[in-house]
């Protein structure tokens, strides 16, 4: 069920300049307000456990669609990131990939996310789930046949990432509507629990399939992960208790930025996102090459590198729910700028594959619980009939954030060599945990 109060607000055609506040504390105006009038209708259920949401049908069927799709498009990263290193060594075209991953996140999250609230999700989701099957078929032609250049797969890359755009806010947007607001925090957790699951699986499943039958394997596994995904929601029937949102497109856009401007701690989540991801995106876009140079090993050790992220992004991810009910925003944000950047500066020394491995296990804990607390502010933050927009916002920061970050890094490299990408990195993170000084990340809304 929606929250009454966002119910009967959503009524009113100005929902979103009156939620967010034209004054510029819009954050009083959403923190203050729905507190006062919840406790006259029903109290606010206390949340359950992080797996709790799943027992909600239509949720676990929109899990599971974007749990198959992420696991492809790690699979497909592994297998796009060693073709270009066999074919292309250098330092800057192979992190161009993880560039031309998020990129697109950076450019049209926000028109994707205005979608969300303008049309109809599921074929939203159909449409862009459909699209990556098609370009995953290309892609694995042109590498059989020998036809794969370096910007081939860059530009195959892109195209994927322009399906993400658009399946990433309206997947988010759909998830305050097939769970009580109750679970929403629990519900989002669960989604980057299931994101970083699909990192875990997936570049070790790439590195093996890569390693076995070539960079082609990998990109069939996507065609078929992405099948799967449309195979699930061809079934999927989600409710819609809002009506669609009555504006134009620049409209809706318009209004999305206007809420995420005037509001104080919608702010403060995305120049957190914004710092965050600029200074650590180095490990991700130089996987191959740190697997390669500072490990000395192959596809298996790329996979199983990128994976010890991944393991430790789930691992992070399966107790955020807990952690961020123990400890606030800033802190969790602040401790995980931390413990990423030390692993970045001890991976730069290059200590050998076993500890690289322990070591990014614990640094991915840290990288998913600042990520998850990104991601979950913004869902609490947002209005519910701006929510596919806001959370597209605070995407397309983070996306961006990875994909400047990717091209800087990369740069580096290329002159200083990649421990002192990675170093450079790693000292960078430790500046960014003293940000909170300036912009501390906000509670949650009942609280404050």
């Amino acid at each position: 069920m929606a929250d009454p109060a966002a119910m009967s607000a959503s009524r009113v055609p100005p929902l979103g300049v009156r939620a967010c506040g034209m004054s510029g504390s819009a954050g009083a105006a959403i923190g203050q307000s729905a507190p006062r009038r919840r406790p006259s209708r029903s109290p606010m259920r206390s949340p359950g456990s992080t797996l709790s949401p799943l027992t909600h049908g239509l949720f676990r069927a929109l899990w599971i669609a974007s749990l198959a799709a992420n696991f492809g498009n790690m699979v497909l990263a592994v297998g796009t990131q060693w073709l270009m290193t066999a074919i292309d060594g250098r330092a800057d075209r192979v992190a161009l990939i993880w560039t031309a991953m998020a990129l697109p996140m950076m450019l049209l999250s926000l028109v994707g996310g205005a979608f969300a609230d303008l049309i109809d999700r599921r074929r939203l989701l159909l449409g862009a789930y459909g699209s990556a099957a098609a370009v995953s078929a290309l892609l694995a032609w042109l590498a059989f046949e020998g036809l794969a250049t370096p910007w081939i797969l860059i530009g195959g890359t892109f195209a994927l990432g322009v399906a993400t755009a658009f399946a990433t806010p309206a997947s988010q947007a759909s998830i305050g509507t097939v769970v009580p607001r109750a679970e929403l925090a629990g519900a989002a957790s669960l989604s980057i629990l299931g994101f970083n699951v699909a990192r875990t699986l997936g570049p070790a499943a790439g590195g093996a399939i890569v390693a076995a039958a070539g960079a082609p394997a990998a990109f069939l596994c996507n065609l078929a992960a992405c099948l799967v995904s449309v195979g699930v929601l061809l079934g999927w029937r989600p409710p819609r208790p809002d009506p669609p949102v009555r504006a134009s497109l620049s409209a809706a856009l318009a209004e999305g930025l206007r809420c995420v401007r005037d509001s104080a701690p919608l702010r403060a989540i995305v120049a957190r996102a914004l710092t965050f991801t600029v200074a650590g995106s180095a490990a991700w876009a130089l996987m191959p090459l740190i697997a390669r140079d500072l490990a000395g090993g192959g596809p298996e050790q790329f996979g199983l590198l990128l994976g010890a992220l991944g393991l430790g992004a789930v691992l992070g991810a399966a107790v955020s729910h807990e952690m961020r009910r123990r400890f606030n925003g800033e802190t969790l944000v602040r401790v995980a700028a931390l413990v990423y950047g030390a692993a970045c500066l001890i991976v730069a020394a290059a200590p050998g594959l076993a500890v690289s491995f322990v070591v990014l296990v614990i640094g991915g804990a840290g990288w998913v619980q600042a990520l998850s607390g990104f991601s979950v502010a913004a869902q609490l933050w947002a209005p519910r009939p701006l929510v596919g927009r806001v959370t597209a916002t605070v995407s397309t920061v983070t996306f961006g954030g990875i994909g400047l970050g990717s091209w800087l890094w990369g740069h580096v490299a290329e002159p200083a060599g990649i421990a002192a990408a990675v170093a450079g990195s790693g000292a960078a993170m430790l500046l960014v945990a003293g940000f909170g000084l300036l912009m501390p990340m906000p509670g949650r809304p009942e609280a404050e």
